[in-house]
């Protein structure tokens, strides 16, 4: 039996996990949960699956969980705030962590589950985004395995699995192209926060719905590649399919290309990812290839979708030049949902923010400075609104 904690329970990949869980049969244990404010939804997810511990990032959910429990004799560690979310990631009983909490909050808990010998199941792109270098240097210290849940670097991670890393050529990451594909610049200027949210393919949260729209998803897809696979950028290549049947593939020395194909639905990656590449029974629906008709391919186009060339080149930079990217970023499309700046100016605030803190990206990235940066840029966003 594999004991696992779940952060972000309560969102699009923690609640595809919980499904996971349940038609593994009783090999996976759910020990630990977090979520943000969502009380109703943990108080289900605490009367189905019964986990050891709990933590809220807000105080007052903590305290009205805390409450259900106790009106309800149920046996349970209620925790709060980032330190909740640590302590949920490094629990002894664990074996893994499903890190599915969305943005950079997931940096601290996930440094603390490797610290701590756990395996991390990875949703959180952030992480790898914003630091990288010093999270696959711990895990690599640490012994501990990173398997990824993206549904783009589980298809690389498993046409992978076999190979030997010295005849990789290219690593292709596919993109669906969001609901913009194919639309200028015109017609961008007057799109709105609710048809940026409406996905053609995928149903996920509201912050990568949004970053789907404007390719900086994939700009973010691109940088965690480079570090989950010790990939040149150089050697990066984005392709919009808009089908989105197949998920990725890496190209060989021989020209060879493997490909890994599958339905949209991101059970499939959590579970080849909490069994450590081992298969189990299906837990979503087969393709069906006499219905699926034709699959095209598209060059990106670079010009229009901005955010996608400048995560290419704040990779290439390194250092603390992502941080201030996704920093930028979060803090846009936080601002776009709330109806307070358009589309289109989202990258026009992130190339902002990388020349106005151009003399940090060449700092060393710790926890330290990346926490402070983030604070720095985001305030700066704010700041620059008003």
């Amino acid at each position: 039996m594999k004991n696992i904690s779940i952060l972000g329970a309560t969102g699009s990949i923690g609640t595809q996990t919980l499904d996971v869980i349940r038609k593994s049969n009783g090999e996976i244990n759910l020990i630990g949960i977090s979520a943000n404010s969502s009380v109703n939804k943990i108080i289900e997810i605490i009367k189905e699956f019964k986990p050891k511990y709990v933590a809220m990032m807000d105080e007052e959910s903590a305290k009205s969980v805390e409450r259900f429990c106790i009106e309800n004799s149920i046996d349970i560690v209620v925790y709060k705030g980032i330190e909740g979310l640590e302590a949920i990631a490094s629990l002894e009983e664990i074996d893994m962590v499903v890190t599915s909490v969305v943005g950079m909050i997931g940096l601290r808990p996930t440094i603390k589950a490797i610290e701590a010998g756990k395996d991390i199941a990875l949703a959180n792109k952030e992480t790898l985004v914003v630091a990288g270098e010093l999270v696959m240097k711990k895990a690599k210290e640490m012994g501990v395995d990173i398997l990824p849940v993206d549904s783009e670097h589980s298809a690389i991670f498993q046409a992978l699995n076999g190979y030997n890393e010295k005849d990789v050529k290219k690593i292709i990451l596919t993109a669906s192209g969001g609901p913009f594909r194919g639309k200028d610049i015109d017609f961008l200027k007057k799109v709105t926060v609710e048809d940026a949210l409406k996905h053609p393919k995928w149903n996920m949260g509201q912050k990568i719905s949004i970053d789907s729209a404007t390719l900086m998803n994939k700009g973010l897809e691109v940088i965690e590649a480079h570090f989950l696979f010790n990939c040149p950028y150089d050697n990066i290549q984005v392709v919009v399919h808009p089908q989105s049947i197949i998920h990725s593939m890496v190209e060989y020395n021989d020209a060879s290309v493997i490909a890994q194909l599958g339905t949209t639905d991101m059970k499939l990656p959590i579970q080849y990812a909490i069994n450590k590449k081992v298969r189990k029974d299906a837990v979503c629906d087969s393709l069906n290839f006499y219905e699926l008709g034709s699959l095209t391919f598209e060059k990106p186009d670079l010009d229009t979708f901005k955010c996608l060339k400048l995560a290419y080149k704040v990779g290439k930079e390194g250092m603390l030049s992502p941080c201030i990217l996704n920093a930028a970023n979060e803090e846009a499309v936080a601002l776009l949902l709330e109806k307070k700046i358009k589309f289109l100016d989202i990258a026009e605030l992130i190339e902002e923010a990388l020349e106005v803190f151009k003399e940090e990206k060449t700092k060393e990235v710790t926890i330290e400075n990346v926490i402070r940066l983030d604070s720095e840029v985001r305030k700066y966003i704010r700041q620059k609104l008003n």
